[in-house]
């Protein structure tokens, strides 16, 4: 069987990514492995996908598939953007940083935002693919929904009157943003 590690320690993250992947891949965890996560030093959602895949590849002589994803709301500058995740981790949880969220965004009447994703493809001695996935929405009043990870229960994707934490978690993975990039991902990389 091939193998495949998917950088990422963050384990809504690794089963979505694993959820999308061929059957014929055993999917690596770095936490297996013991690999730490790399610092995020980029700017750009692009540049810390690249990073990881590059950092993760350093380990391990089989293809290293990684993600770089955030929330980004348009009446808030587009933050937390790539501090997504560092912004839970400061604030002690995800449940917390959408709390303080939706404070922030009580009296703004422009609630639109996307769901961003970039996935990079890395192979020994090949050049390195790497796709973005966007999908546009709204965030919500309230925190709504089980489902999904993250900021999913704040989000409510366009055409839709749910957000992903209250969507079936199949239906939310045929969806959304890394589903979008990994399907622009696989047409270039067919084994996928």
């Amino acid at each position: 069987m091939k193998k495949i590690l998917i950088g990422t320690h963050n384990k809504g993250k690794f089963k979505e990514i694993a959820y999308l992947m061929s059957k014929k891949y055993k999917k690596i965890s770095p936490e297996t492995l013991k690999i730490p996560s790399p610092k995020e030093t980029s700017k750009t959602f692009n540049g810390n996908s690249k990073l990881k895949a590059n950092f993760f590849s350093k380990f391990v002589d089989y293809p290293v598939i990684s993600d770089d994803s955030g929330l980004c709301i348009k009446s808030l500058k587009n933050e937390p953007g790539i501090f997504s995740a560092r912004l839970a981790k400061r604030k002690g949880s995800f449940f917390k940083a959408m709390k303080f969220i939706l404070k922030k965004m009580k009296n703004k009447k422009d609630r639109s935002a996307y769901f961003i994703c970039s996935l990079s493809y890395k192979e020994k001695r090949k050049k390195m693919v790497t796709k973005i996935g966007k999908i546009n929405g709204i965030i919500s009043k309230k925190i709504s929904g089980k489902n999904g990870f993250g900021y999913d229960p704040i989000f409510i994707p366009r055409n839709y009157t749910i957000t992903f934490g209250q969507m079936i978690y199949s239906k939310k993975l045929k969806i959304d943003h890394r589903y979008i990039a990994f399907q622009k991902l696989k047409k270039k990389i067919k084994i996928l």
